[in-house]
């Protein structure tokens, strides 16, 4: 018997990348990979145990899910750049535990790589 959740999810996957996307350009050491990708935003806090007085600063990164399919033996990592709409974005991880990007699905099919917007393309 199939799979019905996963081809049910691989199928979802398939619709938000034809449908709720936009061409970016990912750039990983000197390769440039044109992709489609939909737009996102992870919140998230930081304790300041400088202070020592319990301060805690939330925050928020710019997130691009992209299938990891259109990225063939790539795996995001910080400093990687992404270009999208006339912005660049550097893949950035959130912590000292945290990578740039984690998995957005269950089945592995999307990356959601963590950013943040270091200005405008000039290319």
């Amino acid at each position: 018997m199939p799979d019905l959740l996963r081809q049910g999810a691989a199928w979802l996957e398939q619709m938000r990348t034809a449908h709720c996307s936009s061409p970016v350009q990912y750039r990983h050491g000197g390769d440039v990979h044109p992709v489609q990708a939909t737009f996102g935003r992870t919140r998230y806090e930081i304790a300041d145990e400088a202070s020592g007085g319990g301060l805690t600063v939330g925050a928020h990164v710019w997130d691009f899910l992209i299938l990891a399919d259109a990225l063939p033996g790539v795996e995001p990592e910080p400093g990687d750049l992404i270009v999208a709409n006339g912005q660049k974005y550097e893949v950035m991880a959130l912590g000292e535990d945290v990578r740039g990007w984690r998995w957005s699905d269950p089945y592995r099919t999307t990356y959601r790589i963590h950013t943040r917007d270091i200005g405008p393309s000039h290319d």
